[in-house]
């Protein structure tokens, strides 16, 4: 028997099935008698799957409950011990860490940790279009002239096994803290940290780098403890670490269970205090962001603009926009990463007409996509193929790589789709030779090849992925129902409740039943603002922004008498305000 569509949507105007998630109305009973919990949560909380007994623990996550050992990941005895000697030896230290949020915020982690011990390390952020992704020789041969025996990797590393066997023998000691897919062993280090390397069973693989870096930060601290470094000195207050590690986890994109929700949750109370991150604060205000911050803001405001001066400005601004506590200085950066970002944005809009016309040309008649996508052009700017290959992943549902050209080689990213763990598959290639090198994790990674190997790492996806893409419907999933008169401040407080939300743990997606749309206007760059005018008599102001598919915002801009819309609830603090906002989705037309 055919499933029955949620409000009859069959194909939405993004040619979607709508659907109202699966729900047993018992539980939700059960948790709101025993927990004296409103409805909506009690529904939102048996849709995540959280048991009776542990609504507690999930509302309000203790990192001193759930966070584990340390020791529990592999090498970190290693890491920590020779950390620590080094401490006490007044060794000095580099840092070299990716130029991405997750690699700025775990190399300011360090950073600020050692400073507070006296001992500021070197940080070291790599050029994406100079010296690419991840370590290499001339970067270590600069850090071992300037005196540098010890260099920590952050977010990068482990498949750079040429580079550290060669720093090795060279005399110089790297331990690596990372979260990207390993492959062809493990690379010749001090100390490899990384839940995703093949013999560690902490159960920690869901961590993005930063959060691996907070782990180590935590041993380190304790092993110091124990050898008696405080017994005289002021320890640093390691929970004012929580915004950094927060905000990397967000934009990283690693689901928010188990100790990430703390580290997002606990990270966001320390960004609205008064002892945040001064950097942070400084890229809100160029931001024009206002408090409170939550996922949404780390997510589509600060993030992208620190990631900036990595993907077309300058490679080091984002750590040392997180590092320095000159207030004049960190105004000047923050400007400049605004700035870089608007860039940014104009660059990828290019590259993104160009690579749909591309995959346009692909498809042909068929209408149906490929396996997967691999799009490439010696003129695109490697600092936004990322962001293309994500929205073309959206578009399609198909993995996604987009390569740009540098130093006489196709350098790219790649985005995937549930079920296909592109880190690994990028692993295997590199493995095989079949590409120069990669690396990364499930949904995400990264490619270097020549021209000459194109062909054979497109023969090998094909293969690699022959039947493990469908072309299944395409769904969207209803959390449930509301009306925009009862959409209220309120409401969506307590919504935040089951927060923080991000990859993972999904913003609740409502849909909004025989609604009409009044007022559509385009403003900016093709976002359109409405108002949804509710049967009940109570009105919403809603946008849709660029991102939307189009015809989704060509079907508001027809001013339907009567419409189904869905998406989530935002606040809406503009001016002082104390409202609520509707983040557009999908439109359906009765």
């Amino acid at each position: 028997m055919k499933e029955a569509a949620a409000y009859q949507v069959q194909r939405s105007a993004s040619a979607r099935f709508w659907k109202m998630r699966p729900i047993d109305d018992n539980k939700i009973l059960a948790i709101t008698q025993r927990h004296q919990l409103p409805e909506i949560i009690a529904r939102l909380l048996c849709l995540r799957g959280v048991a009776l007994d542990d609504v507690p623990h999930y509302l309000s996550p203790k990192l001193r409950d759930i966070m584990p050992d340390p020791l529990s990941l592999r090498d970190m005895d290693k890491a920590v011990s020779r950390l620590a000697t080094a401490i006490e030896q007044g060794e000095t230290i580099a840092v070299f860490g990716d130029y991405d949020v997750d690699g700025a915020t775990s190399s300011a982690i360090l950073y600020h940790y050692l400073s507070a011990l006296g001992l500021p390390p070197r940080l070291y952020i790599p050029d994406r279009q100079t010296e690419g992704y991840g370590p290499n020789h001339n970067a270590f041969s600069i850090l071992k002239e300037e005196g540098h025996n010890i260099i920590v990797c952050v977010d990068c590393g482990t498949m750079a096994h040429d580079v550290l066997a060669k720093a090795k023998a060279d005399g110089t000691e790297i331990i690596v803290i990372d979260h990207h897919q390993s492959g062809g062993g493990l690379p010749s280090c001090a100390a490899l940290i990384n839940p995703r390397r093949a013999d560690d069973d902490s159960g920690l693989d869901y961590l993005a780098a930063v959060g691996v870096v907070f782990f180590v930060v935590v041993g380190l601290h304790r092993e110091l403890r124990k050898r008696g470094f405080f017994d005289e000195k002021e320890m640093p207050d390691l929970m004012g670490y929580l915004d950094l590690v927060a905000l990397g986890t967000v934009c990283d994109v690693v689901p928010l269970q188990g100790v990430n929700r703390a580290f997002v949750q606990q990270g966001i109370k320390v960004l609205q205090g008064k002892n945040s991150n001064m950097g942070l604060g400084a890229l809100a205000r160029a931001a024009k962001s206002e408090p409170p911050y939550g996922t949404y803001e780390m997510g589509f405001q600060l993030g992208p603009r620190l990631n900036a001066g990595g993907r077309v400005g300058q490679a080091n601004l984002g750590v040392r926009l997180l590092t320095s506590d000159d207030a004049e200085e960190l105004v000047g950066i923050a400007a400049r990463l605004d700035d870089f970002n608007k860039q940014r944005q104009s660059i990828e809009k290019t590259v993104l007409a160009e690579s749909l016309a591309m995959v346009e040309t692909k498809i042909g008649s068929s209408n149906t996509p490929p396996p997967f996508l691999l799009v490439a052009n010696e003129d695109w700017h490697i600092g936004v193929v990322g962001i293309v290959a994500s929205r073309l992943k959206d578009r399609y549902h198909r993995p996604s790589f987009v390569l740009g050209f540098n130093d006489g080689k196709f350098k790219g990213s790649v985005r995937s789709i549930s079920g296909v763990d592109i880190g690994r598959m990028v692993a295997t290639a590199v493995d095989n030779n079949i590409i120069e090198g990669g690396g990364g994790h499930a949904m995400a990674a990264g490619v270097t090849l020549t021209p000459a190997q194109l062909p054979a790492f497109e023969s090998y996806l094909a293969e690699a992925l022959e039947g493990k893409v469908q072309d299944t419907p395409k769904e969207l999933m209803l959390d449930g129902s509301l009306t925009p008169k009862a959409a209220t401040r309120d409401f969506y407080e307590s919504l935040q409740e089951v927060g923080p939300f991000g990859a993972g743990n999904a913003e609740p997606c409502f849909a909004l039943p025989d609604v009409r749309i009044i007022k559509a206007t385009i403003v900016g760059d093709q976002h359109v603002r409405c108002i949804i005018s509710g049967i009940d008599g109570g009105s919403l102001k809603a946008m849709a922004f660029a991102s939307v598919p189009e015809d989704v915002r060509h079907a508001l801009l027809q001013n339907p008498y009567r419409a189904h819309i869905a998406g989530t609830l935002r606040p809406d603090d503009w001016n002082g305000k104390n409202d609520t906002q509707f983040f557009i989705r999908d439109i359906a037309l009765p």
